[in-house]
């Protein structure tokens, strides 16, 4: 028995621990080869712009841009319905790779 509740303690505390790393950023869906300016690429809007830098080679990436920095999102799919949009995303940001490990991504109003 003291084994379990040891055992349901650790499980608690990490996970408590995960959830003080979870943060919301506020920004701009783009991609990771133009950034927060899709004026030199001359291709408009600016969302074709974005999908089609991240379809053009695996070397581009979705990412937010909040105005300052610029962070590669984990999740490489969802971000496309939200290219050139405000968003809100809650996640995990590994600060050595300027990755958002995502959880959710929500259009702001």
């Amino acid at each position: 028995m003291k084994t379990l509740t040891t055992l349901i303690f650790s499980a608690v505390l990490f996970v408590a621990a995960a959830n003080q790393n979870t943060r919301t950023f506020v920004g701009v869906i783009t991609d990771t080869m133009c950034g927060g300016n899709h004026g030199h690429m001359n291709v408009t809007p600016d969302e074709k712009c974005v999908r089609e830098c991240v379809k053009s080679s695996s070397k581009y990436k979705y990412a937010l841009h909040d105005g300052r920095r610029m962070y590669t999102l984990s999740d490489q799919q969802t971000p496309e319905k939200f290219a050139a949009q405000k968003v809100k995303v809650t996640g995990v940001l590994y600060e050595k790779t300027g990755i958002i490990k995502v959880e959710k991504i929500e259009a702001m109003k």
